[in-house]
């Protein structure tokens, strides 16, 4: 993850290197995240998201669009 001041520092930052920008997503949107994919995980009853699952945690953190659609990407899902 990088951070950036603005999404102008993004694209110069992105055209200085020759890259095709990505998705972006806010300090918010990251913390929510973060809050709601750890939650549990050092429970022993802890398992891997599913699929259904891991869509919602996106979603709930306003995480939408083709960059985060698992399903075009063959459904993996990061650990």
């Amino acid at each position: 993850m990088l951070l950036f001041r603005d999404e102008e520092h993004v694209d110069c930052w992105c055209r200085s290197r020759d890259l095709t920008r990505g998705a972006l997503l806010t300090p918010d949107q990251a913390w929510r995240l973060a809050r709601a994919w750890y939650a549990g995980k050092l429970s022993p009853a802890w398992r891997r998201h599913t699929l259904e699952e891991t869509e919602a945690l996106l979603a709930g953190a306003g995480l939408t669009g083709a960059f985060w659609n698992l399903r075009a990407g063959g459904g993996t899902i990061p650990t």
